[in-house]
């Protein structure tokens, strides 16, 4: 029979296993790949870790697990930092693990990986909707440290430049906690506010812990909902953020956001300096066209002077033609005209008259007697002789 004394309870045994494991692992580094991840509503993270041999249950409670900056995946490579314990309930052994990196890669990395391409998947990056900067910008809007070299080297930029444009600073923390909140709503706020032709959304360079605000999924989203074009400036030319790939434009540094701003202005400014001089150009070809034109027609035209001289010599020739040519009409008329009269007057009766003959005209019948049978006695005529005339009566009708 078994002594009562060295009886333990299933309890009992759970709380001394427990005892002695959580007092020999208090702090212990193992590395495995992750397999069974859960992440229920409650926050904490259920998962394995495992290798080729063996593998062990593990933990990480919500508050450890909220600061993760990415998210853990079957498959991944990590170490755990950490201690052992002992699940009671089922007095399983357990990892509770505090802090989880990944392998090989910062967990930083693994988190900007994993948010590019869950946004990309969403559409946030495609090139279809990014819009292009307004040529004339009448006021840029700065998302920036109020004290940081961002803002300076942007003025300096406008300024050199001379862009003639105001500048909306909406200062913001560019690195810490919080600062990433700040950023969306400080983009928020100068959609709402309403007056910023463009925005310029960046900071200098740094660490990629200094620029992680703007690898956060609020901040993309918040430039992804802006409906001002954004600029993201964010760091050195090395330097890619989420911002960038969500932006209207990557401007390298915030210096070459400001340049970017005045760019399309100053080219169209240029370009219409172009286009003035070929205009110029133009026009002074067609006016020396024209000028020759003018000049040709000039030499082909007459003063009224010398046309009114010229129409004076001609009507005056047609006057001694249209004269010439009534004397030679008359002239030739004359000579008909006598040939007419000399042929007429030889068949004129006066000149049978003047022969010795006369002409006897019944004055009661008024008209020349050509047989004597027509007259009776006592009738009365008028003889008409070649020179002069007389009256007579009729005494005899001789038939």
């Amino acid at each position: 029979m078994a002594d009562p004394r060295q009886i333990l309870t299933v309890s009992r045994l759970a709380s001394l296993i427990k005892e002695v494991v959580e007092e020999n692992f208090v702090q212990v580094l193992v590395e495995g790949e992750l397999s069974n991840f859960a992440a229920p509503s409650s926050g904490h993270y259920y998962f394995s870790l495992k290798d080729e041999k063996a593998q062990i249950r593990a933990v990480m409670f919500r508050l450890q697990s909220r600061l993760l900056p990415f998210r853990p995946e079957n498959g991944m490579r990590v170490i755990c930092s950490g201690r052992v314990s002992l699940y009671s309930q089922r007095s399983e052994i357990q990892l509770v693990v505090e802090t989880l990196e990944p392998r090989g890669v910062g967990s930083l990395q693994v988190a900007f990986e994993q948010l590019k391409s869950r946004l990309a998947a969403e559409g946030l990056f495609a090139e279809e909707r990014k819009r292009s900067l307004p040529p004339f910008p009448g006021t840029v809007g700065v998302v920036t440290s109020a004290s940081g070299a961002a803002i300076h080297d942007i003025l300096h930029v406008l300024r050199r430049r001379h862009a003639g444009v105001r500048v909306l600073l909406r200062p913001v923390r560019v690195q810490g906690e919080g600062a990433a909140m700040e950023i969306a709503e400080a983009i928020a706020d100068l959609n709402r506010f309403g007056e910023a032709d463009v925005l310029i959304v960046g900071r200098g360079g740094g660490s990629l812990e200094d620029l992680w605000a703007f690898n956060e999924e609020c901040v993309a989203r918040a430039i992804h909902a802006s409906a001002i074009p954004v600029i993201a400036a964010v760091g050195h030319e090395v330097d890619y953020s989420i911002a960038d790939f969500v932006a209207d434009l990557r401007a390298p540094t915030p210096s070459a956001a400001a340049e970017m701003v005045v760019k399309s202005r100053l080219e169209l400014e240029g370009h219409l300096d172009h286009l003035i001089l070929r205009l110029d150009g133009q026009m002074r070809g067609r006016l020396d066209l024209l000028g020759e034109k003018v000049e040709g027609l000039a030499r082909r035209l007459q003063s009224p002077v010398q046309r009114i001289s010229l129409c004076r010599q001609r009507l005056e020739d047609l006057e001694r033609r249209l004269h010439q040519a009534m004397k030679n009409v008359l002239k030739e008329g004359d000579g008909r005209l006598a040939t007419l009269a000399g042929r007429l007057d030889d068949l004129s009766p006066l000149r049978i008259l003047a022969r010795g003959y006369a002409i006897a005209l019944d004055e009661k019948r008024g008209r020349a007697v050509r047989d004597a049978r027509t007259l009776a006695p006592g009738d009365r005529l008028r003889i008409r002789f070649a020179r002069g005339s007389a009256r007579a009566a009729v005494e005899e009708v001789i038939k």
